[in-house]
């Protein structure tokens, strides 16, 4: 044993080798991200099989491939990525899994880079599948060998939740430096491997009878603990438990129920809990699960229990909790102050929205799209899509006009386009979007015959969530030299007859090929491929300067945004610190005052 400070994900990824997990799948997504990427740097001797997958769903069918085969495989994803992958895990729920599989998901409460704040708890429900919620990095670690142990013993895939402050928290853990063995005998041919009605109608009955006896084993599961004693209850998971522990200045007085396995819930330990208690209050993130399922007890059990939460309007419906708020709950139910921890006297925070970086190419791409449907007076519509670019919204590019979920930009776009044929529709899609998602879209505005121009931004990585690489980049996620996958080669192969490609800091040759692509869309479907790496992967090049001609017009900072052009007075300058020498600003000034860099 030895003590290691690591982030939630590191734990989280260091407790599944410890498993003896042979085969790792994922698509990157905040917060989840680090747990594949972790397990891929300490993949000694290359036992493990990792892969950043094209999507959630073909990870999910991977794991799934290695599991009939007797391999322990871990998938990862965030939360919204499970909505992609939900599909082969409905089924694996009815048709079940050999090797112990284990799928993490990253939920994002706040959200704070999400298009969502859907609750893994609920999904665990629908599915009918197990699921552990950690309270923190340290049981994290130790609880992903219980998962997939649970996972094995009952023959089915089992959900594993982390949360934002879960996942990036830091933490000293006790590491076991064992590693448990797995040898898979192989994938041995039999009927039920192939989902079929009637077999699915008797694994329903075997889910449900299961689930039962579940419950009563997750009653007596160490994670889940009944403290305390009074006729006050709190109920609490996932990182809500460790806000109450920080805050609670012991427990009396007051019963303490600890859950970290949601569903089944372990419903004589939440019996024994609410046993003499009046009133109960639940911290808890997201949807009121454990709300609900203590509800359900009290009647059940018929218990004249006052259950408050979300439900009620106690704690908030929506956002992260905090210690500082768990800490204004608790001391407003136990009717007494708990003491705080003393302020610290420290300055506002700035205001810091959110904005493509400076020199980020797709600043460069949207302004040349915009200035080409401008200048042939189009009526256009941008639909945006899941990416760094999504910032294209910001004033003053507002250039994304939707934005719904991976790969929705191109099939909106066409949808707008059905009710208004005049229009002129762009979508707006990442290279590591366009691979996971966006090739069904293209097929469908092909096969479809819909107008439109299918923009995509190929910055040579899958930027916003860490640059990690994709089937456009050349390379695996160990570094290994892969198949290039042609965007360009990709489209025509689909049956778009115009494909361009151009540099988007070009600016007259990029507004020229938006020009030449919105004519081909008049009756077909056209293409362009925007190409210029992220300025996180790629060496910036000198930063520009304003020279004493800068005439105070600021058409630099009206029309671009860039965090790098700053108003000085009746003048602007560029701050040598954020400038990566991009040349965007330098071409549209009307008086040439900006100079230096490399593309100018």
């Amino acid at each position: 044993m030895s003590k290691k400070l690591w982030m939630g994900n590191e734990a989280i990824a260091f407790g599944a080798i410890r498993a003896g997990v042979g085969v790792v799948t994922g698509y990157p997504g905040t917060p989840s991200t680090e747990v594949l990427e972790t397990i891929a740097k300490h993949n000694d001797n290359g036992r493990i099989y990792v892969e950043w997958s094209v999507n959630e769903k073909a990870a999910m069918e991977v794991a799934a491939g290695a599991a009939y085969a007797g391999q322990r495989a871990l998938v990862t994803m965030k939360q919204v990525g499970l909505n992609v992958a939900s599909d082969p895990l409905m089924s694996l729920a009815y048709v079940g899994v050999k090797g112990g599989m284990v799928v993490f998901v990253a939920d994002d409460p706040g959200p704070i880079s999400s298009q969502t704040e859907q609750d893994t708890r609920t999904f665990a429900a629908f599915s009918k599948l197990p699921i552990f919620d950690p309270t923190s990095p340290e049981e994290a670690y130790t609880m992903m060998a219980d998962a997939f142990e649970l996972s094995e013993r009952l023959g089915t895939p089992v959900l594993f939740r982390a949360t934002t402050r879960i996942c990036h928290a830091c933490a000293t853990v006790e590491a076991d430096d064992t590693v448990y063995e797995v040898t898979p005998e192989g994938f041995t041919k039999d009927p039920r491997w192939v989902i079929f009605p009637r077999l699915s109608y008797a694994a329903h009955k075997h889910i449900e009878a299961r689930n039962a006896q579940l419950s009563d084993t997750f009653s007596g599961y160490a994670g889940n603990t009944l403290t305390g004693a009074g006729t006050l209850g709190i109920a609490a998971g996932g990182v809500a438990w460790a806000y109450l522990n920080e805050v609670l200045d012991g427990t009396e007085g007051v019963k303490l129920l600890k859950v970290t396995t949601p569903h089944p819930f372990p419903d004589k330990l939440a019996a024994a809990f609410l046993e003499g208690v009046s009133e109960v209050l639940v911290l808890e993130e997201l949807d009121p699960v454990i709300e609900r399922a203590l509800i359900a007890v009290c009647g059940k059990q018929g218990l004249p229990v006052t259950v408050r939460g979300k439900l009620d309007g106690t704690t908030p419906a929506a956002g992260e909790l905090s210690a500082e708020t768990v800490r204004v709950l608790v001391a407003d139910f136990v009717g007494r102050e708990l003491p705080a921890e003393a302020a610290l006297d420290l300055p506002p925070l700035p205001v810091r929205p959110p904005v493509l970086c400076a020199g980020c190419p797709h600043r460069a791409s949207f302004y040349a799209v915009k200035q080409a449907a401008k200048q042939m007076k189009k009526n256009a519509v941008f639909c945006g899509d899941i990416g760094c670019y999504t910032l294209g919204n910001a004033l003053p590019l507002d250039m994304t006009d939707t934005c719904l979920c991976m790969g929705a930009g191109i099939t909106v776009a066409q949808g707008i386009k059905r009710v208004e044929p005049d229009r002129l529709c762009f979508s707006f899609t990442g290279d590591s979007t366009f691979f996971h998602t966006g090739l069904v879209g293209i097929v469908n505005a092909v096969y479809n015959k819909t107008p439109m121009v299918a923009v995509i931004l190929d910055n040579s990585s899958t930027a916003m969530t860490g640059h990690q690489p994709n089937p456009a980049t050349g390379k695996t996620v160990t570094g290994e030299v892969a198949e290039r996958i042609s965007i360009e080669g990709v489209l025509t192969a689909l049956g778009v007859s115009t494909v361009l490609t151009a540099d988007p800091f070009d600016l007259a040759a990029a507004i020229d090929t938006v020009k030449q692509a919105a004519v081909a869309a008049e009756n077909a479907v056209a293409a362009i491929v925007f190409r210029a790496p992220c300025i996180a992967v790629t060496k910036p090049t000198p930063a520009l300067k304003v020279a004493e001609n800068c005439i105070g017009c600021k058409k630099c900072v009206k029309e671009l945004g860039c965090p790098a052009i700053v108003r000085d007075g009746e003048r602007v300058r560029i701050d040598t610190a954020l400038c990566t020498g991009c040349g965007l600003c330098a071409k549209i000034c009307p008086v040439n005052a900006i100079g230096g860099g490399a593309n100018v």
